[in-house]
């Protein structure tokens, strides 16, 4: 959760996500964000910094507003979220911020150890980076939205098998030691995340072996706090709300 005051820049909101209490060396870190309901995109390297504890500042940037893409621009050459300041670096796009997340704080575990499973973490974290456009486009996330089933499409029926192959693949072969695709949460079950919310609240069928995958990260610290704060956001945004 957001600790200290939170200040108002533009149509943007500020705050701090809190830190390892003794960090090994001091970070200065900004992490520019969309509306924590819908934006996926913002919600993959939030919760990836929020469950490894590295501290970041947080700016909100409302999304479908007048002053949007403005504000936007003020942080990112791209004019989209997420984007992530440190210092003069800048940062933008989501597996970008996590590879460079990767190679900032080396001592944690973004990515599985094991070079064959960290391989495997980044192949699936590119597909879904680039794929699944079916079930992105017919089942936005929404945080804040009540489980209610959607009837899929064949794309996105295709995409929801492919990923449950893949979650079956990657525990089958690294997982086994936990509840995550490679055991421990990682950098591409962070990429999964909104995945995740798609499948809950549109009441997907997938098998028990997902459901529980997706238990445990509806379960994670990160996820309820990301959550809580999605559920006080005042903004809504009619497209992302239909039945």
């Amino acid at each position: 959760m957001i600790n200290g005051a939170e200040s108002v820049i533009g149509h943007a909101t500020a705050g701090r996500s809190p830190g390892p209490s003794n960090p090994e060396r001091p970070l200065s870190l900004t992490l520019v964000i969309a509306n924590k309901a819908y934006s996926s995109w913002s919600f993959r390297p939030w919760i990836l910094m929020r469950h490894f504890g590295i501290a970041f500042d947080e700016i909100v940037i409302p999304m479908a507003q007048e002053t949007t893409h403005a504000a936007m621009l003020r942080y990112s050459p791209a004019g989209k979220c997420p984007a992530l300041r440190d210092g003069d670096v800048t940062v933008w796009d989501s597996l970008a911020i996590i590879e460079y997340l990767a190679e900032l704080a080396p001592e944690k575990p973004l990515w599985p150890g094991p070079r064959a499973a960290r391989a495997q973490a980044r192949s699936l974290a590119a597909e879904m980076h680039s794929g699944f456009m079916g079930l992105r486009g017919l089942l936005p996330m929404n945080m804040r939205r009540a489980v209610k089933r959607r009837e899929l499409t064949p794309e996105a029926s295709a995409d929801v098998a492919r990923i449950e192959e893949a979650f079956k693949q990657a525990r089958a072969e690294f997982g086994q030691s936990g509840a995550f695709l490679f055991g421990d949460f990682s950098a591409a079950d962070a990429m999964f995340a909104p995945v995740v919310n798609r499948l809950h609240i549109y009441a997907v069928t997938v098998t028990p072996a997902t459901r529980a995958y997706m238990e445990a990260m509806m379960a994670l610290p990160a996820w309820q706090d990301w959550s809580r704060q999605a559920r006080a956001e005042p903004w809504t945004i009619a497209k992302y709300e239909g039945a």
